[in-house]
C-alpha cells in the first residue's frame, strides 16, 4: 500500500483512539510507520534525501514501544504493509502532519497519567516524534522543487537564444 494511503489510516486510527492503550498502540504504529519510509526513501528515494532518510529510519524506529507495549505484536505493524512512496514530497508533508498529530496525542497522555513509566514513556517517544518531524522538515527543504509550469525536459533544454528574442 502506497505510503500516503497508510499515513492517511494511521492519522484516522490516532484520532478514533479513546483509551490510553489504544493510543500508544497508535502511536506506535505511526512510530513504526515513520521508520518504514525513512528506510524506504533511504534506499529508492531521491538521493538528495537519502542521508536524512536514514535519520528518520533511526529516530522512527525509537519511541514507544517496549517489550509490554499493547501494540508490539509480530506482524502488527500497518508499515509493513508499505509498497512504496509514490509523491516523496506529498508523504513526507503528510508524515509531518502525522508526526506532529502523534506529538500532541503523546502530550495530553503525559499529562493525565499518575502512572511514572508510562509518563517517561512519553516524554521519550515526544522527543522521537518530534526529532522524526525534524528529519521530515529537512527532508522537504532538500527535496527539489521543479517547475510544474514547463515539462522537465523542456526546462532542461530550453534555449537561451529563445527567451532573447522576446514574445
Amino acid at each position: 500500500m502506497d505510503a500516503e494511503r497508510l499515513i492517511s489510516l494511521s492519522r484516522s486510527d490516532l484520532a478514533e483512539s479513546r483509551a490510553v492503550p489504544e493510543i500508544m498502540a497508535s502511536v506506535w504504529q505511526a512510530q513504526c510507520l515513520a521508520q518504514a519510509i525513512g528506510d524506504h526513501l533511504a534506499l529508492f528515494g531521491p538521493r538528495e534525501l537519502r542521508g536524512e532518510a536514514r535519520g528518520l529510519g533511526e529516530t522512527g524506529g525509537r519511541g514507544v514501544a517496549g517489550p509490554d507495549h499493547p501494540g508490539r505484536r509480530p506482524g502488527a505493524s500497518a508499515a509493513a504493509q508499505l509498497s512504496g512512496v509514490l509523491d516523496p514530497r506529498g508523504t513526507l508533508v503528510a508524515l509531518g502532519v502525522l508526526l506532529g498529530e502523534v506529538g500532541m496525542a503523546l502530550v495530553s497522555v503525559a499529562c493525565a497519567t499518575d502512572e511514572e513509566g508510562l509518563y517517561w514513556q512519553c516524554i521519550e517517544a515526544i522527543d522521537a516524534a518530534d526529532e522524526a518531524g525534524d528529519r521530515v522538515r529537512m527532508m522537504l527543504r532538500r527535496l527539489p522543487v521543479r517547475d510544474l509550469s514547463r515539462p522537465p525536459e523542456r526546462a532542461e533544454e530550453a534555449d537561451p537564444a529563445d527567451s532573447a528574442a522576446g514574445p
